[in-house]
Formats: C-alpha cells, sequence, structure tokens
C-alpha cells in the first residue's frame, strides 16, 4: 500500500516528490558537515544555481511546443562576450546599459532562431544545432580568441551580481524577479497557455485559431532574451569572459527539466517542477566537494537520476493515455 502511494507522488505529483528529496539530500549532506545546512550556504547554494534556473525555465517554454533550444548556452557565451567587450570599450556605462544590453542581443539571437523554426519550418533541432556552432564560432571572431580578465572589467560591471540587498545578492534577487514572471506567463495569459495546447495538441490547436508560429516565434526570442540577460550575469559573477564560457552547459539545463517533470514529447512541464529540477543539480554540484567525491561523480549521478525521470514520465505519460482511452470508451458506451 505505502508503495503504491510513492509510486503514485512519483508519478502524478512530481513537485512534491522533488522538494522532499531535495529535503533528504540537504540533511544527509548536512550530517556529514552541519555547516552545509546554515543559511549563508544555503543561500550560497541557491545564488549558485540561479542562472541554471532561469535558463532551465526558459528552456521549457520551447520544451512545452515539442521543440528544443540546443544553443541557449552559446547565447550565453556570445553575449557574455560581447557585455565583456563592451564594458572594457566603455567602462563608464551603468550596470543598466549591460542589462539591457545583454538582453536585446539575447533577443535578437532567439529570434533568428525563431525565425528558422515558425518562419521557414527547419525543425528546432536542426536550426539550434547549426546556431550553437555558429555563435560559439562568433564569440572566437568577436574576441579574437582572447579572454577578458577581472583586471580588464570595470567594478561597476563585475560586481554588481555579487552586492547584497536585503542580505541577498543581486543574481539571486534577479532569479526571484525572473521566474515567478515566467510562471504568470505560463499559467494565467493566453499566450503561456497555449503553448501547452501547441505541445500536447498541434493539430487541434491550429483548428481552434491559435497562431501556433507566431508562438514558437515569440518563444525562441524569450527565451534567447533570458540567455542573453544570463551571458551578462556569467561573465560578471566570474569576471572572465573566454570562448568556453558555458560550454555543454545546454545539456545540464536540459537535465534540470526532464529531472523537473518537463515532457519531451512536449505539452507537460511547470515552472516549480523545473526550479526544483535545477536545484537538485546545484546541490548535488555544492554537495560533492563538501562530501570529499570527486566532481566527476556529479555526471553519474546526474545521469542516474535523468533515466529515472525519464523512466517515471513516460510511465505517468502512459497511465493518462489510459485514463483517456478509459473515458472515450466509457463516453462512447
Amino acid at each position: 500500500m505505502m508503495a503504491n502511494q510513492i509510486r503514485a507522488l512519483l508519478t502524478k505529483r512530481r513537485e512534491p516528490a522533488l522538494a522532499l528529496l531535495i529535503g533528504v539530500l540537504i540533511i544527509l549532506v548536512g550530517i556529514r558537515a552541519p555547516f552545509f545546512i546554515s543559511l549563508d550556504s544555503l543561500s550560497g547554494v541557491l545564488t549558485d544555481t540561479s542562472i541554471l534556473m532561469m535558463l532551465a525555465c526558459a528552456e521549457m517554454l520551447v520544451i512545452l511546443t515539442r521543440g528544443i533550444d540546443l544553443s541557449l548556452a552559446a547565447n550565453v557565451a556570445l553575449t557574455g562576450m560581447a557585455m565583456s567587450l563592451l564594458s572594457m570599450t566603455y567602462p563608464d556605462l551603468p550596470v543598466l546599459a549591460y542589462i539591457v544590453g545583454s538582453m536585446i542581443v539575447g533577443l535578437g539571437l532567439g529570434a533568428f532562431n525563431g525565425f528558422f523554426v515558425a518562419i521557414v519550418g527547419i525543425p528546432p533541432i536542426v536550426v539550434t544545432l547549426g546556431t550553437l556552432s555558429m555563435f560559439r564560432g562568433l564569440v572566437f571572431v568577436l574576441s579574437g580568441g582572447q579572454w577578458v580578465n577581472r583586471h580588464e572589467m570595470p567594478d561597476t560591471y563585475q560586481m554588481f551580481p555579487m552586492e547584497t540587498f536585503l542580505g541577498l545578492p543581486h543574481l539571486l534577487w534577479i532569479a526571484i524577479i525572473v521566474v515567478p514572471l515566467l510562471w504568470l506567463f505560463t499559467n494565467h495569459t493566453t499566450a503561456g497557455r497555449s503553448l501547452y495546447a501547441i505541445g500536447g495538441n498541434p493539430q487541434a490547436a491550429r483548428y481552434v485559431g491559435i497562431p501556433i508560429a507566431a508562438r514558437l516565434f515569440m518563444v525562441y526570442a524569450l527565451a534567447g532574451m533570458i540567455s542573453g540577460l544570463c551571458g551578462y550575469l556569467w561573465t560578471a559573477r566570474f569576471a572572465v569572459a573566454y570562448t568556453e564560457i558555458a560550454l555543454g552547459f545546454e545539456l545540464v539545463v536540459i537535465a534540470a527539466c526532464v529531472i523537473g517533470g518537463v515532457s519531451i514529447g512536449g505539452g507537460v512541464g511547470t515552472i516549480p517542477g523545473v526550479v526544483l529540477g535545477a536545484l537538485f543539480l546545484g546541490l548535488i554540484a555544492n554537495a560533492l566537494p563538501v562530501m570529499g567525491w570527486s566532481p566527476f561523480w556529479k555526471q553519474a549521478i546526474s545521469g542516474v537520476v535523468i533515466l529515472a525521470a525519464v523512466v517515471l514520465n513516460s510511465r505517468s505519460n502512459k497511465r493518462q493515455g489510459k485514463l483517456i482511452v478509459r473515458r472515450e470508451e466509457a463516453s462512447s458506451s
């Protein structure tokens, strides 16, 4: 009986299960290293995970439409390098200029993806795989293969993310603002709710008059804008910009989505689930050094969790499909 209840919790309500798993993980690590469960330590984990949370939520919007954006991390790299070079050339610019500039650049890169996906009709994986390589190449072209180091960045550029307001760094505050806005968008706007319809049944969505092309273009542009913002925050936080910024990070972003209950098949996913998925990966990354384990264990543990999440998603989808069939049979009879 208890096993069935646990199984039902895992398949039907991913958020409580993830929250429970995160709580258990914190307690286990805290037993080994009590300082890990201090407020300062947990605040540091949230800060370290802020960029992943925002990018994973942006990726979720794309996946909801049965798409994928493999270029988010490359967008982070290109925008971050562009803003770092801008800060070198114009060191007296206010922080707001970098924030707005990064969002505009990221929006343009995302709109580039959206044009080929929504207007031209090329499959998203093909488009974003191509732009991943293109954006990475542009980082090298833009920088000439050179690094932008801490001493070359003005203080206003690199200090902003970790400066505090009400005891929390600006980086975490930005995530606290962005994530709820995306939750409101997906749950309380017509455009946001339509993403579930597009991913769940594109033919039906088109039949009821949802402008699919416009929604797809919007989603890739929005994901690009969030990635651009994260590009500035990444380079400012770590006070360095180089050609391999966030290399491979797109896989971590997708992993956070899958662990958070987002269906790769589209139409299923929640912002709270994705945030918890990102937080779970962030906890693993921060807990391994505390436990004295090699950081390479992060990849192995993440892989096992992703496989488990995929199995749970698949079982949940099959169960929902059976329920729909039964309802249809009952209504027809």
